[in-house]
């Protein structure tokens, strides 16, 4: 039950593509968007960060606002 996590891999340097780390995609184009533009804010000014935030909550609720009125919802377990 213990785990020993003085064994985890030590930091890699930003430059090294093994450091990236793997890139989630939905398959919904929408949703994909929101997930590109926040994967970029470390390129982006921190004064901006708040407004991309913001627009992908807005992008992300909308997404899931239309999926719920076409009616194609999970069954709850």
């Amino acid at each position: 039950m213990d785990e020993d996590l003085s064994t985890s891999a030590a930091p890699q340097p930003a430059g090294d593509p093994a450091a990236q780390p793997e890139q989630v995609r939905t398959g919904v184009a929408g949703v994909d968007e929101v997930i590109v533009a926040v994967e970029e804010l470390e390129e982006r000014p921190l004064e901006e960060h708040v407004g991309v935030f913001e627009a992908a909550h807005d992008q992300l609720r909308r997404a899931l606002d239309a999926h719920e009125a076409s009616g194609d919802q999970q069954p709850s377990a």
